[in-house]
């Protein structure tokens, strides 16, 4: 072999040793962010126990911002549940109101099995899922959002947290093919 093949082949096997390399770092960080992520298991222990059932039913108050992803509060909104159930389906009726004026209504339809929920609303794509664990309750689905006479296929990965009787705390990701767009934030609080 001449030492220009030699070279060549040395310098190839250099850099396919490099390349795996790579390819195991980047491998192994996605492993450790996918195991990074929070599960609802994670709060199996945290208290209050959060019943969907009983924390949504009747009428709820809550106060919200959308932050897009360097932080900004580019909308404030409030919102009035009206909230009920029919053994294991239950009904929220929300209404809107945006800080520029705007309003809105979503109504979900939510089925109980468990502990684990799937959900249908007018502006949501197929079926929401989520399940409940400890305090919190993680909700996923997809939004048509309405953005300048485009709409957006939107995910959202909410989190809803139960601090006491009256109080929740909401956090909601939304992303588009795995890019973060920015996250909602929300506090209920039910009423007497």
């Amino acid at each position: 072999m001449t030492l220009a093949k030699k070279s060549a082949k040395q310098w190839a096997q250099q850099w396919a040793s490099k390349l795996q390399l790579a390819f195991l770092a980047l491998a192994s960080a996605l492993v450790l962010t996918a195991c990074a992520s929070p599960q609802p298991a994670d709060y199996a222990q945290e208290k209050p126990v959060l019943d969907l059932k009983e924390y949504f039913n009747g009428t709820i108050d809550a106060w919200g911002v959308f932050q897009d992803r360097s932080g900004k509060v580019v909308k404030r909104f409030t919102v009035v549940m009206k909230c009920t159930w029919d053994g294991n389906t239950g009904v929220l009726d929300e209404d809107f109101v945006y800080s520029d004026g705007t309003t809105q209504k979503r109504v979900w339809t939510l089925k109980k099995d468990g502990n684990k929920y799937t959900g249908t609303a007018g502006d949501v794509l197929g079926q929401a899922t989520g399940e409940t664990s400890g305090n919190a309750f993680q909700w996923k689905y997809t939004m048509l959002l309405p953005v300048d006479g485009t709409t957006y296929e939107v995910q959202f990965d909410d989190w809803m947290y139960q601090m006491d009787n009256k109080v929740m705390l909401n956090r909601a990701t939304m992303s588009k093919f795995g890019i973060e767009l920015g996250e909602v934030l929300l506090s209920f609080r039910k009423r007497d």
